[in-house]
């Protein structure tokens, strides 16, 4: 089924520029994912010697992260657990309008339409979200026995794709469902345990230094998050941090 769909598109030439929307029609497939309906659309400005949208794309299978777009008021649209790469059309109806604009937040500045620098996140690994310590040799996967719901919470945590929709969703602009995910997933761990208070505080310091908000409890970073991760993890960040600062040993 061919659909006739209005687009509402935010335009910005650079981060110093002021922006603004932009209306536009396209011919669509319902089969069609909705990258492949930008897709379309750019062609057709293409031909129209317009300049395309600039919009994000890797992989194209709900894994990296980069389509990172506010479709009608939702990040990543209006399908849980979903990515905007694996939406499709067939979600959309005939002579629907569809309002696309980028993830609005301090520290996700507009590079150009609907591209934002996300580079904040990239600092806030790099201040904490690795293991430095000297583990020997590479073990056997088993070698090192580990809890099965230790490692299943891990694993969960580690579904992050760090898209920044939390941050998007967030009324604070907050950025803690992505540094409480990445500091779960290590420091449930026997090998990221060791470093777990360093972790979290160096990571909790690059966060709030990249100005994003407070978390205030809102709880819209795990309802549109495209991989359902659990605020739980923002609950084991505070408790592991305020273990870190009074010198606690207690596993969080």
């Amino acid at each position: 089924m061919e659909l006739k769909l209005k687009l509402k598109i935010w335009r910005q030439k650079n981060n110093k520029d002021k922006g603004r929307f932009e209306q536009y029609e396209v011919m669509a497939n319902e089969h069609m994912s909705f990258l492949e309906m930008l897709d379309v659309l750019n062609e057709q400005l293409i031909a129209e010697k317009k300049e395309p949208v600039a919009f994000e794309h890797d992989c194209r299978e709900g894994i990296c992260g980069t389509c990172s777009m506010v479709i009608n008021g939702q990040p990543h649209g209006p399908m849980k657990g979903t990515t905007t790469c694996q939406l499709h059309m067939r979600h959309f109806k005939n002579g629907d309008t569809i309002v696309i604009e980028p993830f609005r937040a301090k520290a996700f500045p507009v590079l150009k339409d609907l591209v934002v620098d996300r580079s904040a996140f990239d600092r806030i690994i790099q201040a904490g979200g690795y293991i430095s310590v000297n583990t020997g040799q590479a073990q056997d996967g088993n070698a090192i026995p580990i809890e099965k719901e230790e490692a299943a919470k891990s694993f969960d945590a580690a579904a992050c794709i760090g898209c920044g929709a939390c941050v998007a969703a967030c009324p604070n602009a907050s950025a803690m469902l992505f540094t409480s995910a990445k500091v779960s997933h290590l420091g449930l761990l026997p090998q990221g345990e060791v470093e777990r208070h360093r972790r979290v505080q160096a990571m909790v310091k690059q966060m709030d230094e990249e100005g994003f908000g407070m978390c205030s409890n809102v709880t819209a970073c795990e309802a549109e998050c495209p991989k359902e991760i659990s605020i739980e993890n923002i609950a084991r960040l505070n408790r592991d941090y305020i273990a870190s600062v009074f010198g606690s040993d207690v596993k969080a």
